[in-house]
């Protein structure tokens, strides 16, 4: 799109590195920023005409909270958007099932992001994903890391609960498409899912089938899972330093996962932005072979071997 692209950072200067050489050079420009420094977000948009708000976190910290993170920071960037005066395009990236009902604190706090947004910038695109799976993922590499270290994966509730995991790429590419469109998709909201809809059971037998180990469960009941959680919750603030973070046993993603999240029948979804989602099975999630415990290629043939150009 002969764009240049500013990625506002906080953290190491290390955290963005491998981005740079994903463009010519000079077009990926990382701009260092306080989230809660207004003048250093100002800083980072000023030469700005398109704002893609990526933040948010699925776990509390000491220093940040759901609100903080997950809506207060949203809403900043949409005021900060509209005295800009400049900014053509914003889109925010929020997550499927967002709702004021939701028992997900992090939905709920997404879920006011959206409204917060829409009422600073009505023309803004809300763009919802399903969980995403690739190469850094944050539910299927959890697994199987989890997997592999205790030859068993901790199934919470019963695993019926239904799910409909799209790959990253996929997402990208809605975003893009919304911004190269002719404004058609500007103060709308898209479901991003996949093509299938996967219970969690599903979804983890996919992953041992792809790392290729005989699959073990444990199921724990959602009260049980809730009070394995807990103890972080309660001691977050009260401890002197930071305490690990949670995994699995994450006491959002539990209260989460006791509703199904899938795409609305009457959503907007990739389909309005001229986009064919991808099934999960197959090239999305062939970085899975890492974990295989006789390397990438234990127990293949040449006809199971992956190859992007006849996917899907």
């Amino acid at each position: 799109m002969g764009s240049q692209v500013l990625v506002p950072f906080r953290g190491s200067e290390d955290s963005h590195r491998h981005l740079k050489l994903m463009g010519d050079l000079g077009q990926i420009v990382p701009m260092k920023y306080n989230p809660r420094d207004e003048n250093s977000i100002k800083a980072v948009m000023a030469k700005a005409n398109v704002v893609i708000n990526l933040i948010g976190r699925e776990y509390e910290t000491r220093n940040y909270s759901f609100e903080e993170v997950n809506h207060f920071m949203a809403e900043q960037l949409a005021v900060i958007a509209k005295e800009h005066g400049g900014i053509m395009r914003f889109i925010q990236v929020s997550c499927l099932g967002a709702s004021p009902s939701s028992p997900s604190k992090m939905l709920k706090a997404k879920a006011a992001a959206e409204e917060a947004i829409i009422r600073e910038l009505p023309e803004a695109t809300i763009m919802r994903p399903a969980v995403m799976v690739g190469t850094e993922d944050r539910i299927l590499n959890t697994w199987a890391h989890f997997a592999k270290n205790y030859s068993f994966l901790p199934l919470i509730g019963d695993g019926s609960t239904k799910i409909q995991p799209v790959y990253v790429v996929d997402v990208a590419s809605a975003v893009v498409a919304a911004l190269k469109d002719n404004g058609t998709s500007m103060g709308k909201v898209y479901e991003l899912g996949g093509p299938e809809v996967f219970t969690v059971h599903q979804l983890a037998e996919l992953m041992y089938d792809t790392i290729r180990e005989y699959p073990h469960y444990v199921k724990v009941p959602f009260p049980i899972a809730k009070a394995i959680a807990m103890p972080r919750e309660i001691f977050l603030r009260k401890v002197p330093f930071p305490l690990p973070i949670p995994s699995i046993f994450n006491l959002d993603l539990i209260s989460a996962l006791t509703q199904d999240t899938v795409v609305s029948p009457d959503a907007l979804n990739f389909h309005d932005l001229g986009i064919e989602p991808h099934k999960v099975k197959g090239y999305p999630i062939e970085f899975l072979i890492s974990y295989r415990k006789g390397g990438p290629q234990y127990g293949s043939t040449v006809s199971e071997k992956v190859s992007p150009e006849p996917w899907p």
